[in-house]
């Protein structure tokens, strides 16, 4: 597991290329069960207590509709694949509005796959998640880690988050690195 406290530095994702974007592949071990883990990352009353909200159809073929505070970043997505409790493929992309009032990187869709194994009484999650912009991968990098860390501090029984800018300094520049390794 994941320990945001004290500086950690040690970095769960890898970054790469996909069709001339960005890729950013996140692998963590999590000390719960498969249908737990599952559950933490599709049903919506839990995926609000350690990403954001999330309302919808989450059933291959579904959309639907996501709201992270912190940013303040409304999105909105469908389910490609949803194979409980071992795959579910999302693609998403910030709404216009949301975009205009953040004057972040413009909407993109950005494909997520999130992959669950059984390892005796932990889950490996992984996510990978492409179609971001290359030259903005890192920072990606950094925030899918602050999720997963995020969930992993969700599913111990602690209170997700902490001082999220402080964590952001913490990463951005190892995933950096990484991206520029890729340039």
């Amino acid at each position: 597991m994941t320990n945001t406290t004290g500086g950690d530095t040690r970095i769960l994702g890898s970054l790469g290329t996909a069709a001339g974007t960005g890729l950013v592949r996140i692998e963590d071990r999590y000390d719960t069960d498969i249908d737990d883990l599952w559950s933490a990352i599709t049903d919506p009353s839990r995926v609000a207590r350690w990403y954001g909200e999330l309302d919808g159809d989450l059933r291959a073929g579904g959309e639907f509709q996501t709201y992270l505070e912190g940013p303040d970043l409304r999105g909105v997505g469908r389910v490609e694949v949803c194979e409980p409790p071992r795959r579910l493929r999302v693609v998403t992309r910030e709404t216009d509005e949301s975009w205009q009032r953040s004057g972040g990187v413009p909407p993109f869709d950005q494909t997520l796959e999130a992959t669950l194994t059984a390892d005796g009484g932990q889950t490996i999650l992984v996510i990978e998640t492409h179609g971001m912009p290359l030259n903005k991968v890192a920072f990606y990098g950094a925030g899918w880690q602050i999720h997963a860390e995020n969930l992993a501090a969700y599913l111990a029984g602690r209170e997700p988050g902490g001082d999220e800018e402080k964590r952001w300094g913490e990463l951005v520049p190892a995933y950096q690195d990484l991206a520029a390794a890729i340039g």
